[in-house]
């Protein structure tokens, strides 16, 4: 039965996901925003919705393990699995804002979120509200970056159609997802502390692989269809973009509503696993700039999810 809750939230979690991407587009050109700020901000805010959710139902039952496996493992999952097959399937060209501010602001967040969790084993209200201050800060820098350029085609992911939806349809779509999201947490959590306590893992174990993925498919089915259509697949600096928001956004309006402590019994947390999480965002600079510059190509594709692989088969393994 543990399988079957974990699916099912899965499930609900990515209709969830999809309304309230729609319904928040949708209300946001009603209010004349722009699409600029429309793709960096509502779309972003909404896509981790999820995952959000996710680890706000675990910290407040108290598996704060799973709110953090869920952000780890998420983190890792981005780069080493949806990077590293979309990469194999059809190679990716990188710009100079990867490096330049998307990079640079995942490392700090990463490094932040160990230094944070290691000096108390808390991730404290103060420190959540820091991390969206953060956050802030950078979205602002981004769109005023984005602004400046000749050529800004933001949101590739905001739908023209959406601007003619009726208000009904809007509310609709806002209780749907609201709904989808709630239930699908609830489920999602509920499957993952049967399903470790069947198979004789930790919760954190479970977290950091299955939920992980999980709330990773939506993004890989998307950039796998797209690469085998010779399409542009995904942009990187989308990926780091998601990351950045998995710890600073998740994490933070997480601990500012209830505080996620370290439990004890997962040492791996910050012995391992989160060092797993900084090695897949420090591997990317080399790999951008060596052999080939501005460019990750199916060796390189090959090479993280391969230690995709490791890194889940240590992680059960434990």
């Amino acid at each position: 039965m543990s399988i079957v809750w974990v699916v099912l939230g899965l499930l609900l979690l990515v209709v969830g996901g999809e309304f309230l991407v729609r319904s928040s587009v949708a209300l946001s050109f009603k209010l004349k925003l722009s699409k600029l700020v429309i793709g960096m901000t509502v779309v972003s805010f909404a896509t981790s919705a999820p995952e959000l959710l996710v680890s706000l139902q675990a910290a407040l039952e108290g598996s704060s393990d799973i709110s953090l496996g869920n952000v780890i493992g998420s983190n890792i999952a981005n780069i080493g699995l949806v990077l590293g097959v979309t990469a194999f399937i059809s190679p990716l060209v990188v710009d100079r804002d990867f490096y330049r501010l998307n990079w640079p602001m995942m490392m700090i967040l990463s490094m932040l979120l160990y230094t944070f969790l290691k000096q108390d084993m808390l991730l404290s209200v103060w420190e959540g509200v820091f991390f969206m201050l953060a956050l802030s800060v950078f979205l602002f820098i981004m769109i005023r970056n984005s602004r400046k350029k000749i050529k800004v085609d933001l949101s590739e992911e905001v739908d023209d159609a959406l601007q003619e939806t009726s208000n009904f349809k809007i509310v609709v779509w806002l209780l749907i997802g609201a709904a989808a999201l709630y239930f699908g947490s609830e489920w999602l959590v509920r499957g993952a502390k049967e399903l470790a306590s069947a198979v004789g893992v930790s919760e954190y174990a479970i977290s950091v692989t299955v939920i992980a993925v999980g709330t990773s498919v939506p993004e890989l089915a998307a950039s796998v269809i797209a690469a085998l259509k010779k399409e542009k697949a995904i942009s990187l600096g989308n990926l780091i973009g998601s990351n950045i928001f998995n710890i600073a956004s998740v994490l933070g309006l997480t601990a500012i509503i209830k505080p996620i402590s370290v439990n004890p019994e997962t040492p791996e947390i910050l012995s391992t696993n989160i060092f797993w999480m900084i090695g897949f965002a420090a591997i990317l600079i080399p790999m951008v700039f060596t052999p080939k510059r501005y460019e990750i190509g199916r060796l390189k594709g090959v090479v993280l999810f391969g230690a995709y692989l490791v890194f889940v088969y240590l992680s059960v393994r434990s």
